[in-house]
């Protein structure tokens, strides 16, 4: 069995910056087992795999893994995925041609719009599949332990830590400087013991700054997962920019953020985040940003 792939990075407009992705474009037939392993080839934080759509209204089912277990939804899996369907302009024989796809995912439907300059495909902004869900509040003992930064470098005045989703769940932490975050380094001993207890289990720190066209910068931490550090996790910033709205007074709000994440590992990533507020609720959550294509070629499967 030959199988197709591309590798795309996400988030960025360079080659070899923001976060890397291996789509495989024809995986029908392909069993969990096999999706697995060869996710765990790549070695890349996700791999997806695209299948024929259940609901033929919708472009396809894109399953998602990391190098060690499957993902319900991910931001970069999905921003990158449409962008090499978008540029291949076909989908299991059927033509891709307009300004927005659909993918069948296990946390519900995901829309995505294609971003094109002129005729040419740039990237991709996506809907979160889910509404933004705020769970319990982890102990800033935790994330100062886990993440090896000082206690009095975490931020409770906006919210204290805690999970958040919009299809995936993640802890999210406020630092209070840019230079605490420059500083974390991921314990992986406790976020093997103590994180792995939390209903999530990947940490997000960030810190809100004024640096021109950046509003926010991130990094996310789960190294127990195989992810010491990711490049650009768009399911931990669509939470976050739902998070922000929800904490804001206004009752209607449209909040839009440019979040910086990736630069201490040298893989810059920049991420668009945008969330609407209805009648004091957040109604949607969108994030998206640019993609350029890498790598393409076949995997023989014995």
């Amino acid at each position: 069995m030959q199988l197709q792939f591309q590798t795309v990075d996400v988030f960025t407009g360079t080659q070899f910056a923001g976060n890397p992705l291996a789509v495989v474009l024809n995986a029908e037939g392909l069993s969990v087992g096999q999706m697995q392993a060869i996710a765990a080839e790549f070695n890349l934080a996700e791999t997806t795999f695209v299948r024929p759509p259940q609901d033929a209204t919708h472009t396809a089912e894109v399953w998602i893994f990391t190098p060690r277990s499957e993902m319900p939804f991910a931001g970069h899996p999905n921003v990158g995925t449409a962008f090499v369907l978008a540029r291949a302009g076909v989908c299991y024989g059927r033509v891709i041609n307009g300004d927005s796809v659909v993918f069948e995912e296990k946390a519900g439907l995901v829309p995505i719009e294609i971003l094109r300059d002129g005729t040419t495909v740039v990237g991709a902004r996506l809907a979160s599949p889910q509404p933004l869900s705020v769970g319990a509040e982890v102990p800033a003992e935790l994330i100062a332990s886990a993440c090896g930064v000082p206690l009095a470098d975490i931020a409770n005045a906006g919210h204290r830590p805690c999970i958040a989703s919009c299809g995936a769940p993640f802890i999210l932490a406020e630092l209070k400087s840019r230079a605490a975050l420059a500083a974390a380094s991921p314990n992986g001993d406790v976020f093997r013991l103590e994180v792995s207890k939390h209903p999530a289990v990947s940490i997000m720190l960030y810190t809100q700054v004024d640096e021109g066209d950046i509003d926010i910068r991130a990094r996310m931490f789960a190294p127990h997962l195989n992810i010491p550090e990711d490049p650009a996790t768009g399911s931990a910033n669509v939470a976050l920019i739902g998070l922000l709205a929800k904490l804001r007074p206004e009752a209607n709000l449209l909040l839009t953020k440019t979040i910086a994440q990736g630069v201490e590992m040298g893989r810059p990533s920049i991420l668009r985040a945008e969330a609407e507020k209805k009648d004091g609720t957040v109604t949607a959550t969108f994030i998206g940003g640019r993609c350029v294509p890498v790598m393409s070629g076949t995997i023989e499967l014995a």
